[in-house]
């Protein structure tokens, strides 16, 4: 895997993967919201994305851009206006949209990388038929020699914030397994933050 798979992944949420022998989706492991928080809608929201190759932090922050407007929401990315060779990060991203006129935030950032072991072995049940009819898992067979798959697990969080109250509005913590695809990943990761945002009636657009 390259350094750049590695400093990005964090940040993406892979499509689909089969593990132990079915397909895990991405899923959110935790998120929080600011029991004391109201608000009327936001009027803009500014995207950022932490780290890695600007290429794939412009085309993570032009998704969260494109699902926020398809739901009446105003948007831009943090690229517009943050150079390239430019560290991003919260202070900095909250600073920014300010002057872009956005009074809310959306910052998403790697939190870590674990790397996992799968054993798969070379023997599974089967149904067996004798005098006595089927007896499904009393036989074994043998269908391939054993297996070891090696794969990350990435963690990544997910940020809204206030601007105008310096606040935090919610944060949310989701893992996913090795992206193969870096667009579907991209894809999958942002209509699943956004959902979790919606659910909790945190991300409305002016009517």
């Amino acid at each position: 895997m390259t350094m750049e798979k590695r400093l990005w992944a964090p940040i993406f949420l892979a499509a689909a993967l089969a593990l132990a022998g079915c397909s895990t989706p991405n899923y959110l492991v935790s998120q929080w919201s600011n029991p004391a928080y109201t608000s009327p809608p936001f009027h803009k929201v500014l995207v950022g994305a932490v780290g890695g190759e600007s290429a794939i932090r412009r085309n993570l922050e032009d998704e969260f851009v494109a699902q926020l407007k398809a739901r009446g929401i105003d948007a831009e990315p943090s690229y517009r206006y943050i150079p390239e060779d430019q560290n991003v990060d919260e202070s900095i991203v909250k600073k920014t949209a300010k002057q872009a006129g956005a009074d809310a935030v959306i910052l998403a950032r790697s939190v870590g990388v674990e790397q996992k072991t799968e054993y798969r072995p070379g023997y599974y049940p089967y149904t067996s038929f004798g005098f006595f009819g089927p007896h499904v898992g009393a036989s074994y067979g043998l269908y391939g020699w054993p297996s070891v798959r090696r794969y990350d697990v990435y963690t990544s969080e997910t940020t809204l914030y206030d601007v105008g109250k310096n606040d935090v509005i919610w944060t949310g913590t989701v893992r996913t397994y090795d992206p193969e695809n870096v667009s579907a990943t991209i894809k999958t990761y942002v209509e699943t933050v956004l959902k979790a945002l919606q659910e909790r009636n945190l991300l409305r657009g002016k009517s």
